[in-house]
């Protein structure tokens, strides 16, 4: 099993975590972005760089994860991409994407974005709070014991 993280609007505090996780159970775990990042001296943590462009990374991550492979994004389409090759995926506020709510997500996702297209002002996401942070650690604890 890997970890591997859409790295780019991925919250530091969020990355902190993993880190501490991919020590502390040695996972071998990839951040994946456009633009350098830097990560701390680890044999267990690394990034990958990828050339800029729309969904470049996320093309990247897909191709690369495989069946039992950990997955933090808050990308829709990633993540569902990432179950479709056996994967889990996880929103960095907590949430476990799975076959049973991907499609729901993805749906809300389309109507959102056709809302915007429209010229509704929708709003972003709720500033990432205390509670999101303790939620993902605790979905990431439960999967971690759960995957390995």
């Amino acid at each position: 099993m890997n970890i591997w993280v859409d790295a780019d609007a991925c919250p530091a505090v969020i990355k902190d975590i993993l880190f501490r996780a991919a020590e502390r159970k040695r996972i071998m775990t990839t951040l994946v972005a456009n633009q350098m990042l830097r990560v701390p001296p680890s044999q267990y943590v690394r990034a990958v760089q990828v050339p800029a462009g729309f969904d470049v990374a996320d093309h990247h991550l897909a191709a690369q994860v495989q069946a039992g492979d950990l997955v933090i994004t808050a990308d829709i389409p990633l993540a569902a991409m990432v179950i479709e090759r056996g994967g889990t995926a996880l929103n960095p506020r907590g949430e476990l994407y799975s076959a049973a709510n991907i499609r729901e997500s993805l749906s809300m996702r389309d109507f959102m974005e056709g809302l915007r297209s429209s010229g509704v002002q929708t709003g972003g996401p709720p500033p990432f709070s205390q509670a999101d942070r303790q939620a993902f650690a605790n979905q990431l604890d439960r999967l971690l014991a759960r995957l390995a």
